[in-house]
């Protein structure tokens, strides 16, 4: 625990000093933001400070800081360096940086970023891929929450004759449908402040229970891969740790967020607090429940899946871990508005998943999105797609594991494109690109030896995955420093 005490304290930090170090590189000031130079009264529209924090908080959040905690908990207590130092040095960069360059390019989605500091070919690359990655966000959040509260009540009708979380699936499904219609303050300004006050709710109940409680569990330096009673993974800790834990500490997701609210600040210096303050939080929430998680795992002198009933049979299952743990902890009451918090997070990501993705589309067509006709030329057949995705997970008995696999590598991969976006963008104001080429080199480095380890892709030798990423970052390097020679030279 004092590890988890010492991390907290870290993020806390990280935003106070290197949270502003960072601003200063970037040089925000009192120009017009797209909000107001811009506004349409559907998707350019100046909101409140704190609803902006609240709907980027939960914009970003998804299960990413929750289910992958637990799983990243699994590898012991390194999950808590890289969330603290991934939050501040990689991931909060990463969030700011992309967010206020879309307010400098007028509230530019990432494909248009990218393809603005990284050429036309990436660009349409990256429109690829981002809407892809969007729809699987899409269809991974209409599951995962759908099962938790089918964990807690159904129709008994439903059940029977469609089959088991179909009820909770179609109402989510029809929730993100409206959400991704209306104008962005008619329902995600409104209803995000409850689903946050949930979301919230739950972080620090759960807290409090982990100071009231105060087990004993590995802490840091007793060494980053200690496991008493047996190690609950046989994956490599590098570079499984930091695909499993993304949204904790950093995601390319959140870059595809960002424009969002970047269309709604009034002002350059709200920046900071929304864009790096929600990532800080967000590690916040990735530190409880890596510690709530090893706490389950490796309590001594007992773990808590030996205390909890049903604990052994959940512990491969991460919405079962988050059901126990909050109803045992937090009684029926605290168990339920728990569970909505992390019910929320999933549920707020997918519908602005999708809303990201019909802009996206929108901007490459130039089509405008005032009138609902519109819209529905881009949505019915977004939605069709996600929905044929859907009902392919269901289906197969490995669809789910093989979809959020998939996300968690297209997740980071989409982080390294941003992170070599935003050097370019530093390196050509004559900035300190420093803290974003380290975080790209890093993540090059990941995505590429999980590529290569990676069953479901070239499953090569653990050490030849190794020094392929290696050799992938060593060209990173060698076709960094040539381009910015020649940019300097001219």
């Amino acid at each position: 625990m004092i590890s988890f005490i010492l991390a907290l304290v870290a993020l806390v930090a990280g935003y106070l000093f290197y949270g502003r170090f960072v601003e200063r590189v970037f040089g925000a000031d009192d120009r017009p933001t797209p909000a107001v130079s811009k506004a349409d009264g559907v998707d350019y529209i100046v909101l409140p400070s704190w609803k902006i924090f609240m709907i980027q908080f939960l914009n970003i959040a998804g299960t990413g800081p929750i289910f992958g905690a637990i799983m990243g908990a699994k590898f012991g207590p390194a999950s808590y360096l890289w969330i603290v130092f991934g939050c501040i040095f990689a991931g909060a960069v990463h969030d700011y940086l992309s967010g206020m360059l879309s307010v400098r390019h007028g509230g530019a989605n990432l494909p248009e970023l990218i393809g603005t500091y990284l050429g036309k070919t990436t660009k349409t690359v990256m429109l690829i891929f981002s809407i892809f990655l969007l729809m699987m966000v899409g269809a991974v959040f209409v599951f995962s929450p759908a099962k938790i509260l089918g964990g807690i009540w159904e129709p008994a009708f439903v059940v029977n004759h469609i089959g088991q979380y179909s009820f909770w699936i179609i109402i989510v499904f029809i929730y993100y449908i409206i959400a991704t219609l209306l104008p962005v303050d008619k329902i995600i300004g409104r209803i995000y402040p409850i689903f946050a006050f949930a979301l919230i709710f739950m972080a620090i109940a759960l807290m409090i229970v982990l100071f009231a409680k105060f087990p004993d569990i590995p802490e840091v330096w007793e060494g980053l891969k200690n496991t008493p009673g047996g190690a609950l993974t046989t994956n490599p800790i590098f570079p499984c740790l930091f695909i499993s834990i993304a949204c904790g500490a950093i995601s390319g997701f959140h870059a595809t967020q960002s424009p969002l609210m970047a269309r709604c600040i009034k002002h350059e210096k709200m920046g900071r607090p929304i864009f790096y303050g929600a990532m800080i939080t967000e590690g916040a929430v990735a530190l409880i429940w890596a510690t709530v998680a090893s706490y389950f795992f490796y309590g001594k002198p007992e773990p808590a899946f030996q205390l909890i009933p049903g604990g052994a049979e959940a512990i491969g299952d991460a919405p079962s871990i988050v059901n126990l743990v909050c109803r045992e902890w937090l009684g029926v009451f605290g168990g339920i508005l728990a569970l909505l918090g992390v019910v929320a997070a999933p549920i707020t990501s997918g519908d602005t998943a999708l809303r990201s993705a019909r802009l996206i589309i929108a901007d490459f067509l130039k089509l405008e999105q005032k009138s609902v006709r519109k819209r529905l030329y881009i949505c019915i057949p977004l939605f069709a797609l996600v929905f044929a995705l859907l009902m392919w997970q269901m289906n197969d008995k490995a669809g789910f594991e093989k979809l959020w696999g998939w996300f968690g590598w297209s997740n980071q991969a989409l982080s390294v494109f941003t992170l070599w976006a935003l050097t370019v963008y530093l390196a050509q104001q004559k900035k300190l690109f420093w803290i974003t080429l380290v975080p790209a080199l890093f993540m090059t480095w990941v995505c590429t030896t999980f590529l290569m380890i990676s069953p479901n892709a070239f499953a090569l030798n653990l050490y030849v995955s190794y020094a392929i990423g290696f050799a992938a970052v060593i060209v990173a390097i060698i076709w960094f420093s040539v381009w910015h020679r020649k940019l300097n030279r001219s």
